[in-house]
């Protein structure tokens, strides 16, 4: 049996729940999203810059 004649039987059998086109789009969409989650997050280190200092917030490293 070569592989030609095993693809449509195979087909037949499983169905996709889909059409294959929207498979991409899935893909497309959910990335989309978690680009926008990520774009969400910029600049964040910076937004609280300003609240450094004081004695709760000891600084890192070897002290001199």
């Amino acid at each position: 049996m070569s592989l030609l004649t095993a693809l449509p039987t195979v087909s037949a059998e499983h169905p996709l729940i889909f059409p294959a086109p929207v498979f991409p789009l899935i893909a497309i969409a959910g990335f989309l999203v978690l680009g926008f989650v990520a774009w969400s997050y910029r600049d964040v280190a910076h937004r609280h810059a300003g609240k450094r200092g004081g004695s709760s917030n000891p600084p890192h490293g070897p002290s001199h």
